[in-house]
């Protein structure tokens, strides 16, 4: 009896680090020390101690049920993008500046070339961020899991000046509201969406004309990550009041968390295209809309709150940077929470 016939196989472990080596080493940042391998992620906080006074933001999130589209599929080199966005983008609305990233893989079965090409997707995602991508942890858990499939879940650390740290106590009624778009579902609801449309290769393959391309492949477009965005609009030194990332609880339950007390968000559903995918959705599974809303960002990965002044500078700066921006509503006096009209 051995550890391999018992289920794990630590040979497949050594060729997925021998693997992912050079994805990893792409993602690296002048601060990290040391190189992969080690027990801990050294990072060197020099460069943060010019701060006035540097505060740590962080983020830990997962890709949630995505994966399963991506085991039918057998395309595994988005969802790492999707892990890495899911938790700097909310380091991005906290004002914070990615700094490194851990991954963890739970797996039934290290097969190398598939680990290789997750991680792969978190090293784009890293790159994305400007995140290093300084330690990770892939885990065999033969018995526990099927051989062909895996879960991921990542986390991050970021810093931000106090000064600058978007918290959304200066939101007041007049303010303006930005909506960034998405690419699409990004990581959220698709516990529904597999009750809407069947798990099975031929259903992911099948090519739908609203859509321009196959289901599998727009249901695995990776979330967006807006972290550049956010540094763009600090450059050009325009004032972030408040910022909402799209998740889970659509935007129901996420816009009122950047608004203080007093205030409710107004947002205008003809402002911004709702993308194909979500129509096909709510038709395919009678959803009622505001179901929609509460579940998925529905074209829309990011609220901003700004000073009216600022608004036209914003979205300008916003479409340098790649982004599609539009102007989606404003802020009102009322009870903490928001208007879909």
């Amino acid at each position: 009896m051995d550890y391999k016939s018992a289920g794990v196989d630590i040979e497949a472990g050594y060729r997925s680090v021998e693997l992912i080596k050079k994805s990893v080493a792409e993602t690296m940042r002048p601060e990290v020390l040391g190189g992969l391998g080690g027990f801990a992620g050294a990072f060197s906080m020099k460069k943060i101690q010019q701060m006035e006074d540097p505060v740590l933001v962080s983020g830990t999130d997962g890709v949630g049920t995505k994966i399963k589209a991506a085991f039918i599929m057998d395309k595994h080199d988005t969802v790492g993008i999707d892990c890495v966005a899911m938790c700097v983008n909310d380091i991005a609305c906290a004002g914070g500046e990615p700094l490194f990233f851990l991954d963890y893989i739970a797996c039934g079965r290290n097969i190398p070339e598939k680990i290789a090409a997750i991680v792969a997707g978190v090293a784009e995602g890293c790159k994305q961020s400007e995140a290093a991508l300084i330690g990770g942890e892939t885990a065999e858990h033969p018995g526990l899991m099927p051989e062909d499939e895996y879960d991921l879940a990542g986390f991050a650390v970021g810093v931000v000046d106090r000064k600058d740290m978007i918290t959304g106590e200066s939101i007041k009624p007049g303010d303006t509201l930005i909506g960034i778009a998405s690419t699409g579902i990004h990581s959220n609801g698709f516990s529904l969406i597999r009750k809407v449309f069947d798990m099975t290769e031929e259903s992911l393959n099948t090519y739908y004309d609203e859509l321009g391309g196959k289901l599998g492949d727009v249901l695995l477009t990776p979330t967006r990550i807006y972290v550049k965005a956010f540094k763009a609009l600090k450059e050009a030194g325009i004032t972030v009041k408040g910022a909402s990332h799209i998740t889970g609880g659509g935007f129901y339950e996420n816009v009122p968390r950047m608004l203080p007390e007093g205030t409710r968000a107004r947002i205008e559903l003809n402002t911004f295209p709702r993308l194909p995918i979500f129509d096909l959705i709510q038709k395919k599974g009678n959803i009622a809309d505001e179901m929609m809303y509460n579940t998925y960002n529905c074209g829309l990965g990011m609220v901003i709150a700004a000073d009216p002044a600022d608004a036209d500078r914003m979205i300008a700066v916003l479409e340098q940077a790649g982004e599609k921006a539009y102007k989606v509503g404003e802020v009102v006096s009322g009870d903490k929470g928001v208007d879909l009209c």
